[in-house]
């Protein structure tokens, strides 16, 4: 067996073997690598024999219906990580010598903040129309883990984790608010309290949403808990589910600005209420942002709230003459 030398590298590696193992380590199998490089699985395995052949080593182990790095492997993934993340970087310099703005831009955010954040970024793109944004929307769980790899140039979330070193800004309010269908008998009260809403069938997020446990930690300083009547996957399942009258709920403002200038749902008086969290900006500590990550950042910061606070404008659709359906 030719083990790898420096030279034997140069000659037999090349970064397009290197992106392709990155992704399969980062993904945990080849599939799911050829569908993010757009490349078929022949052609992720055969690069792959490539490298295996040129280190010398098996790099590859199958565990169970997840492929994982050998010692060897884990060795090549950290060098195909900083050969990536130094060739990302020469990328942004060049491209940043032009002093335009352009190029991708890579956000993920936690679902909540869907409702917002194509808003924002249609804006920003107005701005800047070279840009190509590239919008991940996920749980918070999934959030973190992209965090860590350092998969995306910015994530936005409400919670900032403790227990990484990142960099967060805040740049808008997260108001949240108890809901609850236009007819529902609480729409006529006024100081709400949470015994009264402790009665009321309650619709929730799943474990774990932030939502969630801002609103378990309110109840129990008072001595209560929640009894979710339902659970649902989304802030817009629980919306519907709220304008359908299935139960009442605790929603960001953000997500319901539609609904609230049609009066399709109300906003309930609740002692307590609303609650104020913050949507930040977060990236890991050391990260070097690109041009266009820092261009979004400062529009974030200067302009995002002031936009998430004007009303949205209805567009009527323009009348257009009648003809024969095809």
């Amino acid at each position: 067996m030719i083990y790898a030398t420096a030279e034997n590298l140069i000659r037999h590696v090349t970064l397009r073997q290197m992106q392709i193992f990155e992704a399969v380590v980062r993904l945990g199998g080849y599939t799911r690598a050829a569908e993010e490089l757009h490349l078929t699985q022949p052609t992720i395995s055969m690069q792959i024999k490539k490298l295996n052949e040129a280190i010398g080593h098996p790099l590859l182990e199958q565990v169970g219906r997840r492929v994982h790095p050998t010692v060897a492997g884990a060795e090549v993934y950290a060098a195909a990580q900083d050969i990536l993340e130094r060739m990302v970087a020469l990328g942004e310099v060049t491209t940043e010598l032009g002093t335009v703005v352009k190029g991708p831009l890579r956000i993920a955010v936690i679902t909540t903040a869907k409702y917002f954040m194509p808003h924002l970024l249609g804006a920003f793109i107005a701005q800047y129309p070279e840009v190509q944004p590239i919008l991940k929307v996920t749980n918070r769980s999934r959030v973190l883990e992209r965090l860590k790899s350092n998969e995306d140039d910015l994530l936005i979330m409400g919670q900032v984790p403790e227990e990484l070193d990142v960099v967060a800004q805040h740049f808008v309010d997260n108001e949240l608010v108890v809901v609850a269908n236009v007819n529902h008998p609480l729409t006529k009260c006024s100081d709400i309290t949470l015994q009264q809403l402790h009665e009321e069938r309650f619709l929730v997020r799943e474990a774990g949403s932030g939502t969630r446990q801002a609103i378990h930690r309110l109840f129990l300083e008072q001595g209560l808990t929640i009894n979710p009547y339902m659970e649902l996957g989304s802030s817009e399942a629980i919306k519907q589910a709220v304008m359908a009258g299935l139960g009442i709920s605790v929603l960001s403002r953000h997500n319901l600005r539609l609904e609230l200038e049609h009066k399709q749902i109300a906003v309930l008086d609740v002692k307590g209420f609303p609650l104020f969290y913050r949507w930040y900006a977060v990236h890991l500590e050391g990260k070097k942002l690109s041009l266009v990550s820092r261009t979004f950042l400062d529009f974030l910061l200067q302009q995002g709230k002031d936009m998430l606070q004007q009303p949205l404008v209805e567009r009527k659709p323009e009348k257009v003459k009648a003809g024969k359906c095809q």
